[in-house]
């Protein structure tokens, strides 16, 4: 995540199916680091050394890492350390469709 300061939105590109179906193979998120996240957001965090892209859910006062394809596992985390920005927008298709998640 070089290149910009942390502050800046950046763009980066969905690889993978553990976000689908909201989020494809191949769509462009935009992350805003220094924006507030909440219960439901969707986000940039960073898990066993790794960043990861998942939604971040409140269950039973503790903080997790949910993907939206029950094919992979929901992760607990201290989430004041892990979650590093929130998805603020997408885009997708041939389009370029464009989607804002605010």
């Amino acid at each position: 995540m070089s290149g910009c300061a942390n502050n800046e939105p950046y763009a980066l590109r969905v690889l993978g199916d553990s976000m689908e179906p909201e989020f494809g193979q191949g769509d462009v998120i935009v992350i805003e680091p220094e924006t507030n996240h909440e219960d439901g957001s969707y986000v940039i965090a960073v898990h066993q050394d790794e960043y990861i892209f998942r939604q971040l859910v409140l269950i039973n006062d503790q903080w997790h890492l949910k993907p939206l394809n029950d094919h992979y596992p929901t992760v607990k985390i201290n989430e004041n350390d892990s979650v590093k920005g929130r998805i603020i927008s997408k885009s997708s298709g041939k389009g370029r469709q464009i989607k804002t998640y605010l």
